[in-house]
Order: structure tokens, then sequence, then C-alpha cells
């Protein structure tokens, strides 16, 4: 492999010829013109050759598009969903009651807890998340970061990546379209630098305290359940749980790379057995115990427990938000499954079969006051109690899979509007094409985890620092959502308040309560949310001034290379008019963007003064579908260079395309093209009324503007210069193929405050530590040529 390090800049040269309108500033629209060559005249490709072709990088087809499903597809998928979102919140009657009260609770306080978490599932879950919320997604993808990216579809708010802008599609309503205060919500935002921020905060901390979550969540769950067997034997000693809890989340993890739809079908039996034993269980106790505490579905029992109780019903909020703690995950593994999906499952199966489970265990704790503190277990039936004992143990090991899915699907949101660095993400499905795996993450979740459970040794501990991200979260999402009512849903402001201000007012309330737990615990989540939050917008930080350095290369060929007039290569005047000399053989440069000039051919032909005998600019368009038709998969264009092309290769997840016979691939594809476009084309006829002046203008000139060449001409020339095309290909495949690469240094530029100079600093760490390195292409690594180049940020 040969490595060429350039250290300084490619600059234009100063030059008294006149400038026209498309050389100053040397940027270039990336839109070019589409033209087919083949209904050209053989006398218009003089004119044509100073232009570069379409590169075909812009379809329709290539915008992720939501997956849709019904029938038996629908009912697998809401199976699936059972078996991975409600495992957390379908868990909570292990504790929700025993965390609520200190002390045996009174009947009337009792009904009101009862009441306020009938009603807490019913608004947070059933009502807020599952009817409106799930309707906010973007593409079909969850999570508040998702509803920023869907905020960004239809507002400008934020920079995009200008190689990845061409995926994106952007949707912005018409200004007559919104209400007049819709208008003003949507430019005050656009308009202030402070909002744009402000959005961008919310969306990267709420990723960043899910991920919180998502360490402490298997230490809770795994440790609770494996804590669960002292109901059996009560001498177990706190080094075998911890010891145990800790081999359970390896295992647990190690298991991730088998793919959602494989562990959730797994899992989906255990879940569902368990909210059946505690429907189960709901109904007898209700049956058997007190059917009167049937009345909390009356709200007004809620809040006179809070106007008896005051503060001390305030703490308990605390605990009663453990009803409906997961419900975060279930918006952030929206992508995973569907909204149908989730709806089908939540309001078929495991909604009804909480409620029998919170009315059941209050039917039994009215007769049994003390057992509020295991309230699960001792109110089990008569003959159920190993049975249950051993599918709550399974029913919690299960419950983290939830926020471990929901980390991978924000991880993978992040990545996509450049929040983070580019790292493996796999597709573990080809029909559900939302699903997926992110190794680094899982084992960095896997080594938080079993550092979690080893230092806290208890759920009390890890419960203390549990909670106060998850209301963050809700509330995040009632505001993110509420904005997109106004600016992508375009409903009027009246309807769009109200039901804000009531979700707002009970997120503000529970979050008031869980916030007291701070000094016990919950500091660490909150910490370590702040230090992931750091990173990500350190990141994009970063990365703005990455683009913004780039953007001066955005130009298309012809401002470069241009032929002189004995058809010889050389440098424009702006860079020198040096003449290139040839470099034998084909050379493949890997173009990252698709359009205008990549910059490891401008820094190629502009330092070392020479190009190959055929170019071929290289660029991978993936798209998220397991696999592209091979008739849609490729693209090619002719520059305005000689013998320069454009491959375009559409791909999808499923597929490979860097593989070591790509030179062959690449030959092949051109080799088609030049004879496409070297085929006659029909003569269409054209039919028109010619108008007076037309007439008057016929009767005083008889010549025509356009003169039709030969037919038998046109297709000799057609012929003879498709020859020579495929000749001077062959050739150059023949003699040697090189891969030419670039490699971008970036380095910070001298007087940059000192503030500045450090996050620049970090950023290029984890730039030049986070990217692909040349060894892992899949091509002959003697062939291949990697062009160093320096830019200053």
């Amino acid at each position: 492999m040969a490595t060429i390090r350039i250290a300084d800049t490619l600059y234009p040269t100063r030059s008294n010829a006149s400038t026209s309108g498309a050389d100053i500033g040397g940027v270039y629209p990336i839109r070019a013109i589409s033209v087919d060559r083949r209904s050209l005249r053989s006398g218009d490709h003089e004119r044509q050759a100073s232009e570069d072709e379409d590169s075909g990088l812009r379809r329709a087809g290539d915008y992720k598009k939501k997956q849709i499903f019904s029938g038996k597809m629908l009912l697998w998928l809401a199976y699936q969903s059972t078996g991975v979102i409600y495992g957390d919140i379908g868990t909570s009657p292990l504790y929700v009651y025993s965390s609520t009260f200190t002390s045996e609770p009174s009947y009337e306080d009792l009904v009101g807890v009862l009441s306020m978490i009938i009603w807490s599932l019913t608004m947070m879950v059933t009502v807020k998340y599952c009817l409106i919320i799930l309707r906010a997604d973007n593409e079909g993808e969850g999570g508040t970061f998702s509803t920023y990216s869907l905020l960004a579809r239809y507002a400008h708010i934020t920079k995009r990546d200008p190689r990845e802008a061409s995926l994106i599609k952007m949707e912005r309503h018409l200004t007559g379209d919104l209400y007049r205060a819709n208008q003003h919500v949507r430019s005050s935002i656009e308009k202030s630098r402070f909002a744009r921020g402000l959005l961008k905060t919310i969306g990267v901390l709420a990723v960043s305290m899910v991920m919180s979550d998502g360490v402490l969540t298997p230490a809770q769950s795994v440790l609770g359940a494996v804590q669960g067997l002292n109901v059996v034997k009560p001498d177990l000693s706190n080094s075998v749980v911890v010891g145990t809890t800790c081999g359970i989340l390896i295992l647990l993890f190690l298991i991730q790379p088998l793919g959602t739809t494989k562990l959730a079908s797994s899992f989906a039996p255990i879940v569902i057995i368990w909210l059946g034993f505690n429907a189960g269980f709901g109904i007898y106790n209700l049956a058997k115990f007190d059917h009167t505490v049937l009345k909390a579905f009356n709200p007004g029992y809620a809040f006179m427990y809070m106007n008896r109780n005051k503060t001390v019903a305030w703490r308990s909020l605390g605990g009663v938000l453990l009803a409906f703690t997961g419900v975060e995950a279930l918006f952030a593994d929206l992508g995973a499954f569907s909204r149908r999906a989730i709806q089908l499952s939540w309001f078929c199966y495991a909604f009804p079969s909480l409620l029998l489970a919170y009315i059941g265990q209050a039917a039994y704790i009215s007769i049994h006051p003390s057992a509020y503190e295991n309230p699960f277990y001792d109110a089990v039936p008569p003959g159920m109690l190993y049975p249950s004992l051993v599918v709550a143990i399974l029913a919690a090991i299960v419950a983290s899979q939830a926020i471990i899915t929901a980390t991978f699907q924000l991880m993978a949101q992040v990545m996509k509007l450049s929040y983070f660095p580019q790292i493996k993400v796999v597709h573990t499905s080809q029909i559900f094409h939302g699903q997926l795996y992110v190794p680094i993450v899982n084992w960095l979740l896997m080594i938080g985890s079993v550092l979690a459970a080893a230092i806290a040794q208890n759920t009390t501990t890890l419960g203390n620092a549990y909670g106060v991200c998850v209301m963050f979260v809700t509330f995040f999402d009632t505001c993110m959502v509420s904005l997109v009512a106004l600016i992508v849903w375009c409903y009027s402001p009246y309807l769009v308040f109200l039901p804000w201000l009531i979700i707002a007012c009970l997120d503000g309330l529970y979050l008031s309560s869980a916030l007291e737990k701070v000094p016990d615990g919950a500091w660490f989540t909150l910490t370590l949310s702040a230090v992931i939050t750091s990173i990500l917008i350190l990141w994009r930080f970063g990365k703005e001034q990455q683009w913004t350095a780039e953007a001066s290369d955005r130009f298309p060929t012809s401002h470069i290379v241009k032929t002189d007039r004995n058809g010889n290569l050389q440098l424009t005047e702006k860079y020198g008019g040096e003449s290139l000399s040839g470099v034998k053989g084909l050379g493949i440069f890997f173009d990252k963007a698709g359009e205008t000039t990549p910059a490891v051919f401008s820094q190629f032909v502009g330092k070392l003064m020479a190009a190959p005998d055929v170019m071929i600019f290289f660029h991978l368009r993936p798209l998220e579908t397991p696999s592209v038709a091979t008739e849609d998969r490729y693209h090619v264009s002719r520059l305005a260079i000689p013998n320069c092309y454009r491959l375009i290769v559409r791909h999808g997840y499923m597929d490979e395309v860097i593989s070591p016979d790509l030179a062959s691939l690449v030959c092949e594809q051109v080799k088609q093209f030049i004879i496409k476009s070297s085929a006659p084309v029909p003569i269409r006829e054209i039919t028109f009324q010619p108008t007076a002046d037309a007439d008057e203008q016929s009767n005083t000139s008889n010549t025509s503007p356009f003169t039709l060449a030969d037919p038998e001409k046109a297709s000799r020339d057609r012929q003879e210069k498709m020859s020579a095309d495929l000749g001077k290909l062959e050739q150059a495949f023949g003699q040697q193929v090189l891969y030419i690469i670039g490699k971008e240094e970036m380095k910070v530029r001298p007087g940059t405050n000192v503030f500045r100079k450090v996050l620049l600093k970090a950023f290029l760490w984890m730039r030049e530590n986070t990217r692909n390195k040349i060894a892992n292409l899949r091509v002959p690594t003697d062939r291949v040529i990697e062009v160093g180049f320096v830019k200053e940020v």
C-alpha cells in the first residue's frame, strides 16, 4: 500500500482573467442539470463536455419509508413487542406499593393510591403515549430525539451534513398553511439561536437520560429477581446474590447479537405468562377479599388522598411513578416494532392485566395491611407461590430488554444527525428494518450494569437513583410533541394548549417528587447523563466546524481540470494551469459526497500534477432496506473531464459491496453505461401550431436554425466513440488498478481562543480514534493509495 501525505491545502492561484459568476468563491450549487447524452446531436458533445452530468444521487426512493404491517405480521409484531416493551413496566407490581407506603396504609389511603395508579397508567401511558405521542414518529422511528429530527424536517432548526442532506426528506409547510400562532412559533424558533440550541439540548439530553437508565435498569431488575430467592431461601448470602446477578447480566448481554426478533419471540412467553398470572391473581383477590376497592376508578379519591396527606402524599408520588417507568422505552422502541403493534399489545393485554394486578393487590392489602411490603408474593393464591416465583424471576430478568433495545435505537438516531461518530450498527432482521444491534454500545452497557450491581449490592441503593431521568424524558416528550402538533400536524393552538397544560402539570408533579431522590442516588444518573450529553454535543460542534472547513471543496470537475487544444488534461488557470502527466491504469477514487468533485481527486491532481488514464469516482449510498434490486443499484454518469465517470452504488444493509473484485464490478458497470449511452434513440415526432409571428418570420427567412445530422453519420460517430471509450477503459483496467482514498487531517487554526481550541482538540482526538482504517477495506492493499491532506478548523 502506498501512502502520500500532503501537509498544505490546495488553494487556487490568483488570475487576472475575467471571472464569471460561477467562479466566484469557488463554491458551487450541488445540484447539477440532468442531460440525456443519447438525445444530443453529434455537434452538441463539445458544449456538453464542459458540464458534469447529473450524478443521479437524488431519488425519491432513497428516503426512508415507514413500514406498515397488517394481518398476521401485525399480530407477530404485537407478540414480539410484548416480550420486549412490557418487561419493565410489567414487573412494577412487584414493588409499587412497597415503594409508596412507609407504614401500613389506612383503607382511605390505599384507595387513594390505587386511584392514582389507575389514572397514572391511563393518562401517562394510555392517553399520552399510546394515543398521542406514538403518532409523532419520524418515518417509523420513536423517541425524543426522533421527534427533534421530525421537527428538523419541517423547520430550519439545524445544520446538516452536506453528504447526508440528500437522504433527508424535507417537508416544510407553506406559511399560508399554518395558523398565525403556529407561524409565529415556527419563525421564532428558526430565528432564535437560543431556541434552536434549547431544542437540540433537550433532544440530546433525553437520549443521554435513557442511556443512563440503560446502565441501571438491567442491574436493578436482575438484582431484584435474584433477591426474590430469599422468599424460599432466607439465608442466601449477599455475595452469592451479587455474583449470580453479575453472571446473569453478562449472559443477558452476550445473547443480544441474536437480534430483536429472536430475543423478543423467546421473551414474549415469559412476559405473557407473567402478566397472565398478575391478571389471574388480581381477579382472585378481588373476588375473595374486597371488591369495594373498585371505587378507585373515581379520580376524586386520588384528589382526596393528596388533600388529606399533603406533603406525605406528594412524596409518595415517587413510588406511584414506578407504575409507569419504562414508558420512555416504549416510545424509543417504536422503530423496532410499529405504532399499531404496540397499541394492540397494550390495549388488548398489558393494560388490563396491570390494572387487575394493582386492583387485586389493593383488595388483599385492604384486609391484610401488612402485606404492602411484599404485595405480589403475599397475595399469591394457595399453591401458586413457587410457579409465580419462577415466572417473576424470569420476568424481572428480561425486564431490562426494553431499555437495551431502546438504547440501540437511540444510538442509531444520533449517528444519523452527526451527534456521534459512525460506529458499527447491525440490522438483525430482513423483515423488520428498524430492529438494530450496536455492538460497542452493548458491551459498554454490560460493563456499566455489572459495575452498578457489584457496587450497589442491593436494589434499595439502585432504586434511589431510578425514576428522575424517566420523568425528565416524559416531560421532554410532552413539550416536543406539542411543537410537532403545531408545526408538523398544523393543529390549532387552542386544541394543543389545554392537553399540553394538563399533561405537563402531571409531568411536573411527578418530577418534583422524584427530584427528592437526587441526594440519595439520582445524582449519579443525572451526572452520567450530563457527561453523555457533553460528548454528543461536542461531536456535533466539531462536525459543524468540519463542514464549514470543507465547504470550499464543493465544485464541479471543470473548475479544476480542463483539456487543452491537443486534448490533454491540464489544471485550470485558477490552479496554476500546469499540464497533467498520465498515470497508466484505472484510478478508482473513493467519493464520500457523490456530487461535485471529490476532495481526494482535487488533492491528487493539484499536488501530483498527474491523473490516471481512466478515472472513476466511486460513491456508496446506504439505504435503510435489506437489499437493493440490481436494476436500481448502479448509476453511472459521465463527467466533464475526458475518460472520467462517476459510479453511485445504492446498497441495503444486507448487501455486500466492498469486495476483492471491486474493480471488476466497477469496470463492468462503466462498460454497460458506455454501450447504453451510445445506443440510438428513436426520433420522436413533435407537432405544434405555428403562430402568426412564426409565419411572418418564415416568409422573411428560409434558413432553419437547426440542421439535422445524417443519421448514418451520427450512428457511425457514436459507434466510433463507444469503441474508443471501451478501448481506453479495457486498456487501463488491463494495465493496473489503483484504489485512491483520501485521509483528511484537521488542525486547529492559529489564533483560536483557548476555550474553542480545547473543544476542537477534544473533537479531533475523538475523530482520530473512531475513523475507519484503510486496512478494513476488502480490496488488495498493494493497490491502495492513501492521499492525506490537512484542513484548518
